[in-house]
């Protein structure tokens, strides 16, 4: 175990007695264990799972036997869970969460492939998981910008829905996606400085203030849209189309190289932005500042740090970020906008920026549990003769996750000290 583990398994201890996080997340995870293998010896001896790694490449395949792979799984899970429940695991607490539960994913996703013609297409998997993951890893940064800053972005669906409405339109009128998906930052970055006006300005409460937001973008995108687009698509609302970009040579890595390096420019945007606003955030000046006004603005303020307007132009920044995901679900997509077709994944942002823990690497991680976990569902409502695993139950494990890591038993996850809390100035 990490010092951090140590301290925060004395710190349960104290506080819960003998149902400590470890034992209470080790007894979940062998009994998960349990059930894996229980699973696994109901299935016949000669069933085999097929995978191919790449859909090009048809040597790139492999078959192997189900039953001992889900019985080893079975086995893993149940191990670990065994020794996070008597406190003998010497591996970081997330991380041997995380074998676990990757173990019984794994697990029951070969068990549902291990029958005649199923065959599971790694490439396409990780491709789709990538796309569905995007607006996520936007909306994602979109708040850790805000949020790190001291300004709670309830707002990111509203962001969302602005920035697909008008990428579609300004893309559609001038013929142009490059066109829309810059109109669709613009909007973005207009529906923030309405939050960063009255949050900061006038001190409105930040969630509710998110979600009037919310709901004014989703009334006037909707009124727009009768007006404008409905009776007249052919001229207002198009499925555009950005290309995708072949990376010579590492497009055909097999499996991780269509998903990295065969994807339109979406994908390679999210992939800088991440690493850009992680490096800008822990290693510049700005992100110490960011960071202060975040954690302790009044000592902020006492060496010179201008808290309100660095808080503005951060949400400003923001607001640039999540309309990139808004511009995603339309011109990324090659979709027309819809009402509402956001569909909710600007509050899924939110849970992932609470998985990530504010973090831009985390975030990441978390927006492609979500994704991995959709494309899953998409898989299995799609493979012949049905699955036997429901596909609702892996479409509902990430927020399963989200609960659990809430509720801190995945780790401590705290907010910046000064998340949703006005400065001004005495």
């Amino acid at each position: 175990m990490t010092t951090i583990d140590v301290a925060e398994s004395a710190e349960s201890t104290a506080l819960h007695g003998f149902w400590t996080r470890s034992r209470k997340v080790g007894t979940v995870l062998a009994v998960l264990g349990i059930a894996v293998f229980l699973i696994g010896l109901t299935m016949t001896a000669g069933a085999e799972a097929s995978v191919r790694f790449n859909l090009t490449l048809p040597e790139a395949a492999a078959a192997f036997p189900a039953k001992p792979v889900v019985l080893t799984l079975g086995a893993v899970a149940v191990l670990l869970g065994a020794l996070l429940l008597t406190g003998r695991v010497h591996l970081p607490f997330g991380l041997t969460v995380g074998v676990a539960v990757a173990a019984v994913v794994l697990a029951l996703l070969i068990w549902a492939i291990a029958r005649p013609g199923n065959t599971l297409q790694i490439d396409t998997v990780l491709k789709g998981t990538m796309l569905l993951a995007l607006p996520l890893i936007f909306g994602s940064l979109s708040g850790v910008l805000c949020e790190r800053s001291g300004i709670i972005n309830v707002g990111i669906e509203g962001q969302f829905l602005a920035g697909a409405f008008t990428g579609a339109l300004a893309g559609t009128v001038t013929g142009s996606p490059w066109v829309g998906i810059l109109a669709a930052t613009v909007a973005g970055a207009l529906v923030t400085f309405v939050l960063a006006a009255l949050a900061i300005r006038y001190v409105v409460d930040q969630v509710v203030l998110g979600v009037v937001l919310n709901l004014l973008v989703l009334g006037l995108t909707g009124f727009l849209f009768d007006r404008i687009m409905k009776d007249n698509e052919s001229a207002t609302n198009l499925a555009m189309r950005v290309p995708e970009w072949q990376i010579p040579i590492l497009s055909d890595i097999p499996a991780i190289g269509p998903a990295l390096f065969g994807q339109n420019v979406f994908v390679y945007l999210a992939l800088v932005l991440v690493a850009l606003v992680y490096v800008m955030l822990f290693h510049t000046r700005w992100g110490l500042r960011t960071r202060a006004v975040g954690e302790h603005p009044v000592a902020a303020d006492t060496v010179g740090i201008k808290v309100n307007s660095l808080r503005f132009r951060n949400v400003l920044i923001a607001g640039l970020v999540s309309g990139l995901g808004g511009a995603f679900l339309t011109i990324g997509e090659a979709l027309p906008f819809s009402e509402n077709m956001t569909d909710g994944k600007g509050f899924i942002a939110l849970a992932v920026l609470i998985v990530g823990r504010w973090n831009p690497i985390g975030g990441l991680l978390g927006a492609l549990l979500f994704g991995f976990a959709m494309q899953i569902e998409q898989f299995l409502s799609s493979v012949p003769g049905g699955s036997p695993v429901p596909s609702e139950f892996l479409a509902m494990l990430p927020y399963l996750v989200t609960i659990v890591a809430v509720a801190g038993l995945i780790g401590r996850v705290r907010a910046p000290a000064a998340d949703g809390k006005p400065y001004t100035k005495a």
